[in-house]
């Protein structure tokens, strides 16, 4: 029998690598899309491809027709690179973001179109800065945004076919990348860095951050038939940062 299939871009950072441990026990063979490549394993297929080009959208395409089976999931797990606050944010790399990110989800989409079946997932990580903008994370703020819009349209476009659309808005999560930020916050104020992060999980009512384990558990849950009934919904994974209402 074909092996079903998930394929995951971003795959080798925190939280793609966590996702991509979590699809596998869940019984998937993972596509493992990253910018440089690395080694088939367990379960595995490796494919140096970046999302954020037409080239890297036809690599997985081919990678995801030779092995022939359904994509019962595919995720844009891609992260974004530092580009600073907005008091010194380059405005150009405002488009380089949701170049990268939001049209990146639209490539792979499309790169694995063909194989999507109905009760295939289309899962794209966001992140609490599309719905709580700060200053301190201008990019991710407005690039979270815009990713949360096309996850809509992909989900009036994809429901009929029985493909359902999610949006995951983790953070801040526990990651190599969350504790440089906050390196680089620190610096800037002239502060210790401990007291930024504890300045950050004191913004969870549960004193903490979030930890790739759980966003890897939360993209995993989406497999259950039962979340058809999530189609089109932002999951706020932020342990209660959150204070608004919508």
């Amino acid at each position: 029998m074909t092996a079903q299939l998930a394929v995951v871009a971003g795959a080798s950072g925190a939280l793609g690598s966590a996702i991509a441990d979590a699809l596998r026990a869940a019984g998937l063979h993972v596509v493992a899309v990253t910018r440089n490549g690395g080694s088939d394993g367990p379960a595995t297929t490796a494919v140096a491809a970046d999302v954020g080009t037409s080239e890297g959208a036809a690599a997985i395409t081919a990678a995801v027709a030779g092995l022939g089976g359904p994509v019962r999931m595919v995720v844009q797990a891609a992260g974004l690179p530092p580009t600073g606050p907005l008091a010194t944010i380059d405005p150009d790399a405002l488009g380089t973001t949701v170049a990268l990110k939001v049209g990146g989800l639209l490539r792979l989409v499309r790169a694995v179109d063909a194989q999507l079946v109905g009760g295939s997932r289309i899962v794209a990580l966001g992140g609490h800065f599309g719905s709580e903008p700060s200053p301190d994370a201008c990019a991710a703020g407005v690039t979270n945004a815009a990713l949360a819009n096309l996850v809509r349209q992909l989900a009036t476009v994809y429901g009929p076919r029985g493909t359902t659309a999610h949006l995951i808005a983790p953070g801040p999560v526990d990651t190599p990348r969350m504790r440089g930020l906050a390196a680089a916050a620190a610096q800037r104020r002239g502060v210790d860095v401990d007291e930024v992060l504890a300045e950050r999980a004191a913004e969870s009512p549960l004193g903490r951050f979030v930890t790739p384990d759980e966003v890897a558990w939360t993209v995993a849950t989406l497999l259950a038939p039962q979340a058809d009934a999530l189609h089109g919904a932002t999951l706020a994974l932020d342990a209660g940062a959150r204070r608004g209402l919508f």
